[in-house]
């Protein structure tokens, strides 16, 4: 006869405890962003600059899915902001006015390419790999500066604007209310994405990737397979991102497909934390108000981010939330 060993509580307490607080945070974050236009101006914010720190987030996490989870520094994912960026761009201009479907087209531009480009780049590992994306970045400014016609080279991407969205029954207007509201819907679809996939097998195995390589290649694993999907996914949600941000300026240049900007969302996922899921966003609330504010005290705006991001390595290596998720733990 078999007798039942009673659950300790305060064992089902311990365990119990991070999810339960995973969830009120998230719950709390879902609620500063959908109440975020009531209360904004109050702290001396508004509509644009919050659309950009999403933008900027859902960006960052994006990379961070190579950098942080799967171990591979990548300074040229600005090619794929930048590709979806002008897809949308190109799309507004010459295709369609339909906001949604010009996303669509600059997020699957962004993305097809990464993932063509995948298997060449992950051949390499370390500082050849970090070498290899600048490259293919760089391929990428230089062919929007060159080709004028198209791009508009210098100049950038004008002559397109977004337009009220019209759905069954009503319309959507594209203000900058609107589209704030537009901007944390696709977050909230790119960040569910990045989740599920991290919290699945594949992303388990991106994990194993960053810890041991060499183990899981002698296991049989096809590493250089599982490295080039999470840099396909990692560039489809950075290009959805770029999109948004086209959709915000109703503009776009070079710079965006430049290797200074894969820099800035390396400095925030470091910055916010790497191996925290919300980290990016943290980093980029930071960096969007830092730069915000300090470019208009001094035109040497940058001194201002890398003193910020040289104190945080020093002192929080681990990123922002790295340290909270760590002081959390021993409280």
């Amino acid at each position: 006869m078999s007798t039942s060993v009673p659950t300790s509580p305060t064992r089902l307490s311990t365990t119990q405890t991070p999810v339960i607080r995973q969830r009120l945070g998230n719950g709390v974050l879902a609620l500063v962003l959908l109440t975020a236009p009531a209360w904004l101006h109050y702290v001396g914010g508004y509509n644009d600059i919050a659309s950009r720190v999403l933008i900027y987030g859902l960006a960052a996490m994006g990379l961070n899915l190579l950098l942080g989870h799967t171990g591979g520094l990548s300074f040229g994912h600005a090619a794929y902001f930048g590709l979806g960026s002008y897809g949308v761009g190109l799309m507004l201009k010459y295709v369609t006015h339909n906001v949604l479907l010009a996303l669509l087209g600059g997020t699957l531009l962004g993305g097809v390419v990464a993932a063509v480009l995948a298997p060449i780049a992950v051949r390499r590992r370390g500082i050849y790999f970090a070498m290899i994306t600048i490259a293919i970045g760089q391929m990428f400014y230089f062919i929007a500066i060159r080709w004028q016609a198209v791009t508009g080279g210098y100049d950038g991407l004008t002559g397109f604007s977004r337009h009220t969205l019209h759905l069954p029954g009503f319309s959507w207007p594209m203000n900058s209310l609107g589209f704030y509201y537009l901007v944390v819907g696709c977050f909230a679809l790119g960040a569910l994405l990045l989740w599920m996939v991290l919290n699945s097998p594949l992303g388990h195995t991106f994990v194993a990737i960053r810890e041991n390589q060499k183990r899981l290649t002698f296991l049989g694993l096809p590493v250089q397979r599982y490295a080039a999907i999470s840099f396909a996914l990692s560039g489809l949600i950075v290009a959805l991102a770029g999109g948004l941000n086209a959709l915000l300026d109703n503009f776009t240049s070079p710079n965006t497909l430049n290797y200074t900007f894969s820099g800035d969302l390396v400095v925030i996922a470091v910055l916010g934390g790497m191996r925290n899921f919300w980290g990016p966003l943290v980093g980029a609330a930071i960096f969007v108000l830092v730069r915000d504010y300090a470019s208009s005290v001094t035109d040497n705006w940058m001194s201002v981010i890398g003193l910020i991001f040289v104190l945080s390595v020093l002192f929080f290596p681990l990123g922002i939330m790295g340290f909270l998720q760590r002081k959390g733990k021993t409280a």
